[in-house]
């Protein structure tokens, strides 16, 4: 059986492709998603993808993901910079998860600065568009041991 890695996305990317498209580009989560599948299957992957707009759902898709997966990419937008259930939930599993971010946080509003999830990820990509996605999955292949 592949490794089965999880994509988890915050609030607002479901609208993704039809809001602030200066900032986040016209391509839509369904996009982001499919692209994923394909680059998940490139390393051999198994993927699940998720998005929710609820904190508390986000926490336990963590917490599900550190019990059944080898990695986790997280994209948490807006918690990023407010949530600390969301730090104390992936301090306390046990696989590399990469923080994923569309915009270039440190180029926006000053309150966008501070993540609360940077300093428990493995790595934190950002700036890079939906690019950012695909190069967080590579980065997860070189932190997952191999299948024995």
């Amino acid at each position: 059986m592949a490794n089965k890695i999880a994509i988890l996305n915050g609030p607002n990317l479901n609208l993704l492709g039809n809001r602030e498209g200066d900032i986040y580009g016209s391509i839509g989560l369904a996009e982001i998603e499919a692209a994923c599948a394909d680059e998940c299957e490139r390393f051999g992957f198994e993927l699940e993808f998720f998005q929710t707009n609820s904190e508390g759902d986000l926490v336990t898709l963590i917490q599900d993901a550190g019990a059944v997966c080898a990695g986790l990419i997280i994209n948490p937008a807006a918690y990023t910079h407010t949530s600390v259930a969301i730090h104390d939930a992936i301090r306390a599993i046990n696989i590399p998860v990469i923080e994923v971010h569309l915009s270039n946080i440190f180029a926006r509003e000053s309150f966008r600065h501070h993540s609360y999830v940077s300093p428990v990820a493995t790595g934190t990509i950002c700036g890079l568009g939906p690019t950012g996605y695909i190069l967080a999955i590579g980065a997860l292949a070189t932190q997952i041991p191999e299948e024995q």
